[in-house]
């Protein structure tokens, strides 16, 4: 399934505000990679995101 631009984005955007409520990453977070947006646009890259789209 292909998911469009906006879905995209509110996945990485949940995935961002958990992370930095205090969820831990699901990869290695290295010394870069300190900010939340930049690790969920990894974790989604990878495509271990704990999030899924349903459609109506």
């Amino acid at each position: 399934m292909e998911l469009t631009r906006f879905e995209k984005a509110r996945l990485i955007g949940a995935r961002a505000l958990q992370l930095a409520n205090g969820a831990p990453p699901l990869i290695e977070v290295v010394e870069g990679l300190l900010n939340p947006v930049d690790v969920a646009f990894k974790e989604f890259g990878i495509g271990i995101i704990p999030l899924e789209i349903l459609r109506e």
